[in-house]
């Protein structure tokens, strides 16, 4: 039988980069399309509880959906593919997934809904904000979801890779990496309105990241494809024995 994969994605389903990522995993078996009617960037783990979820079908196999990446993969998986399929692949993101961002973006949380369903999975970003390079990208994911279907991802891991944006010839080798810690500004920008009132923008100025070897910021700095393994399970165990001694 041959293999289902699912293609999604946050920037939506209209996104240059899904497009090439969707025909890069045609190789390997019989790609949907299940993706965001618009952009849907750090829409987070953000599941649509409140109102009904809309569905269009663009093309044979290509849908969009009003609502976030991780509704995309529940109804991928629950109400158009009605089956597990064998492998999700999020991306290619515009723009970087690095250290924190893993908790923001809709492209990662799609991967991490469709391993908490115990489906293989990864996400896969283009660190830039211009002349993004999605072929370049797009070979990489081929490569890392041939290993994936051939069962070598341990259990409840997915993978966050980020691909810097260069020529094939200008990247250097593969990193596994973990996450790196940003540096930040102003969290929050205060205006004011033509109407005297106050608005805030959400999100200060990148000032870069700490420089650390074995992040996946170092490891982009560098010129080396990022590949971090993320957990579905985020007990922190390293810490249970230190609770344990609390009196309680």
């Amino acid at each position: 039988m041959e293999m289902k994969i699912l293609v999604t994605n946050d920037d939506g389903v209209f996104s240059e980069g899904l497009r090439i990522l969707a025909q890069k995993m045609g190789v390997l078996g019989e790609v949907y399309i299940v993706a965001p009617d618009r952009e849907r960037s750090a829409a987070a783990h953000s599941l649509t509880l409140h109102r009904p979820l809309r569905v269009e079908e663009i093309s044979p196999r290509v849908y969009a959906v009003d609502g976030t990446p991780v509704d995309c993969v529940n109804l991928a998986v629950y109400g158009i593919l009605r089956v597990h399929p064998d492998l999700v692949v999020s991306g290619i993101n515009k723009g970087p997934n690095l250290g924190e961002d893993v908790v923001y973006s809709g492209t990662v949380s799609a991967a991490f809904e469709a391993a908490f369903l115990g489906i293989p999975a990864f996400a896969i970003s283009l660190a830039s904000r211009k002349d993004f390079k999605y072929q370049v990208a797009a070979n990489f994911a081929l490569k890392a979801a041939k290993h994936i279907v051939q069962g070598r991802l341990p259990k409840e891991t997915f993978l966050n890779i980020n691909v810097p944006n260069l020529e094939e010839d200008e990247i250097r080798p593969c990193k596994i990496t973990r996450q790196g810690k940003r540096v930040f500004g102003d969290a929050v920008v205060e205006k004011v309105d033509p109407r005297g009132k106050k608005y805030y923008w959400i999100g200060g100025e990148d000032q870069g990241f700490q420089e650390i070897d074995g992040t996946d910021f170092h490891a982009i700095a560098n010129h080396h494809i990022s590949m971090t393994p993320l957990c579905v399970d985020l007990t922190n165990s390293s810490a249970v024995r230190a609770l344990e001694a609390w009196e309680l």
